[in-house]
């Protein structure tokens, strides 16, 4: 666990393992301030941004690339292709493959989707999944169950997941993922812990999950990172964002 105020920095480690700082952020089809949102994805400094309400209509790669161009990285996969979520990387990232999945869509409610890849930091590899959870409870419990499917297909012994749950950690949806994967908050919290506080009380809702096996360092909302203004939160989008730092074991 994180016992000062900042997260680790990424890095490779002696034994070939690497630190990486994910960042899970819905973006509110960047409708707000996107020169704040830019600001505190570039002072999070993060290897993976898994991002939910990428841009879906009109000019959205142009969108989605300005954004990653603005906060130093580069779009890996997602946006409209998988119904909002998308993923983008440092360029210390190595592709293997991206995917976007597109899931059953259920008659008056909104479509969604999993942007997914295999990535490579140094020795070691890693799944990436962002999703965007239904708002209604009986589908959105079907959705994590193909989360999980999903993430197994993938085909590595590591991955993170992360995202809008639009769940709280005593739902259903949530403590079934909580139970297959780690809840990084509650295995090593840092930060803030309420992603959703434009209405009382204010909530947990976002998240960043990862597989047994990775160790994590700290998660939560990144409200003391230099660089992370209250004003800029504010402005950006309607959540915040949640920062974690894992160790990846090498391959």
């Amino acid at each position: 666990m994180v016992t000062s105020a900042l997260l680790p920095n990424s890095r490779t480690e002696s034994d070939g393992s690497v630190v990486l700082r994910v960042l899970s952020y819905n973006i509110r089809s960047m409708r707000d301030d996107t020169d704040a949102l830019a600001r505190i994805i570039t002072a999070c400094a993060p290897d993976l941004v898994l991002v939910q309400e990428a841009p879906r209509f009109f000019r959205w790669r142009k969108k989605l690339a300005r954004l990653a161009a603005a906060s130093g990285q580069v779009v890996l996969t997602g946006g409209a292709t998988a119904a909002g979520p998308a993923v983008l990387c440092s360029l210390r990232a190595t592709v293997e493959r991206t995917e976007d999945v597109l899931l059953p869509l259920t008659p008056g409610l909104h479509r969604r989707g999993f942007a997914t890849a295999v990535v490579r930091f140094g020795g070691a590899r890693l799944g990436v999944l962002s999703c965007h959870l239904s708002l209604d409870g009986a589908e959105r419990y079907e959705q994590g169950v193909m989360l999980l499917d999903r993430l197994a297909g993938l085909g590595v012994e590591h991955a993170v997941a992360g995202g809008d749950l639009n769940d709280r950690p005593d739902g259903r949806t949530f403590r079934l993922l909580a139970s297959r994967l780690q809840d990084c908050r509650t295995v090593a919290p840092w930060g803030g812990e309420h992603t959703w506080t434009r209405s009382e009380p204010p909530k947990r809702i976002d998240a960043v999950f990862a597989t047994k096996g990775i160790e994590v360092l700290g998660c939560g909302v990144p409200l003391d990172q230099p660089g992370v203004t209250r004003a800029d939160l504010a402005a950006a989008t309607d959540h915040l964002p949640v920062l974690a730092a894992v160790r990846i074991p090498a391959a």
